[in-house]
């Protein structure tokens, strides 16, 4: 007969040990209770793609056509395996890096994004403040929902950046240059991969118009999300950053605006109109990489536009080795496309890239809970950096090489 310890014999349970184990919490229900719940970029979707219309949210959430590149943008970053080194003192980390002159409290800016305050009202504005909160850099898009004069007021003390599409119309681009340098923004992010609108089909397939328009289909889908439309149809229509109100298409507003004649000979005019720092957006070859820099670009960003443009375009991730035993060190490489987490950032910063930017992930926080939603974008994000540098035994950026990382 096998002997039974008196802690396995079985009792009824007491009261008194029973009520520690019963402490139910009061239900919260507020926003702030559902961000902090969220502990992923996955989790800001899922609660993004509740409260926002599927017109805004398929704006953010899709890509080119059948969606190719950036379901290889993800699988690119899935596929990576992290080689950690044990036994190092990894109790204090720093996140902060250098780029273009300047640090950055984490290694990622807010990436430039079109009609932003369509996917939430708060816009432009949410992420510009929450990124001078965190001490990263913002970028406002061309095609942004508020001025370029207004995003510099709402964060006087941030450091904010301009991305410019160039235009037929030389003036008008000169006028942007001029007030963007006027509003203190220390650089020029001009984006080169949109000759022509890409083919973004669920726009096509939602009827997405600027400012959306109100058909029965969108009538049933707010029924849904009421507060959205609250939002939007309390505050100020929809402003652009560098143009007057617009009726019509997303892909219409795109091939009206931006000239298909571009040249590496327009980047020298560029060159010569800008006098701080000059990034090129939209690389997506070593060879028009090594190009832009020899026409004074100060930094690159390897990106296909998030899959946006042209499908089946080359993955950045798998792009950035090649680019980086190049040119670091001659440029400052960044990327985007893909990034969802926060080890996404320290791959990147492992095969080469001295700093990335995240569009969809910052998008996925606004639309879920506005200014609070991208605070807690860009803390989960360096919440996960900084433990995934822990667990490979590191605490400077600059120590991650590509030791720390393989494709599988």
């Amino acid at each position: 007969m096998s002997y039974s310890p008196a802690a396995l014999k079985r009792r009824i349970p007491k009261v008194a040990d029973l009520a520690p184990l019963m402490q139910f919490k009061k239900p919260d229900f507020s926003q702030s209770a559902r961000l902090n719940r969220a502990n992923t970029i996955g989790d800001l979707r899922a609660i993004a793609k509740r409260r926002t219309p599927t017109a805004p949210f398929d704006y953010t959430d899709g890509a080119a056509e059948a969606e190719i590149t950036l379901r290889r943008a993800r699988e690119a970053f899935l596929d990576i395996e992290f080689r950690p080194g044990i036994l190092r003192n990894v109790e204090k980390v720093d996140t902060s890096v250098t780029v273009l002159g300047k640090e950055s409290a984490l290694p990622f800016g807010i990436a430039p994004t079109g009609f932003t305050r369509m996917m939430q009202s708060e816009g432009e504005y949410a992420g510009s403040q929450a990124a001078e909160a965190a001490g990263i850099p913002y970028t406002l898009s061309t095609m942004g929902t508020a001025s370029i004069e207004d995003v510099a007021e709402a964060a006087p003390d941030g450091r904010n950046w301009f991305q410019l599409y160039l235009w037929t119309d030389r003036e008008r681009s000169m006028e942007l240059i001029n007030r963007a340098a006027a509003a203190g923004n220390d650089t020029l992010m001009v984006t080169v991969d949109t000759a022509v609108a890409g083919s973004r089909l669920r726009d096509v397939r939602n009827g997405m118009t600027i400012p959306p328009a109100l058909s029965l289909k969108t009538v049933i889908d707010a029924s849904y999300r009421p507060a959205w439309w609250f939002n939007f149809l309390t505050h100020e229509p929809l402003a652009f950053a560098s143009l007057n109100r617009y009726s019509g298409t997303v892909a219409d507003l795109i091939n009206s605006m931006f000239d298909p004649t571009l040249t590496f000979e327009d980047l020298d005019w560029l060159r010569k109109a800008w006098k701080g720092n000059l990034v090129v957006k939209g690389i997506q070859t070593l060879d028009d990489a090594k190009k832009v820099v020899d026409h004074g670009a100060d930094g690159i960003v390897l990106s296909n536009h998030g899959g946006r443009q042209l499908d089946r375009a080359p993955i950045p991730l798998r792009l950035l080795p090649e680019v980086a035993a190049e040119l670091k060190g001659k440029t400052s490489i960044m990327l985007d496309t893909g990034i969802m987490s926060g080890g996404d950032i320290v791959a990147a910063l492992a095969l080469g890239a001295d700093f990335t930017l995240i569009g969809r992930a910052y998008l996925y926080g606004l639309m879920a809970g506005g200014r609070a939603g991208v605070d807690r974008t860009i803390a989960i994000l360096g919440k996960e950096i900084a433990r995934t540098m822990q667990l490979l035994g590191v605490t400077e950026v600059e120590d991650l090489t590509p030791d720390h990382v393989r494709f599988l």
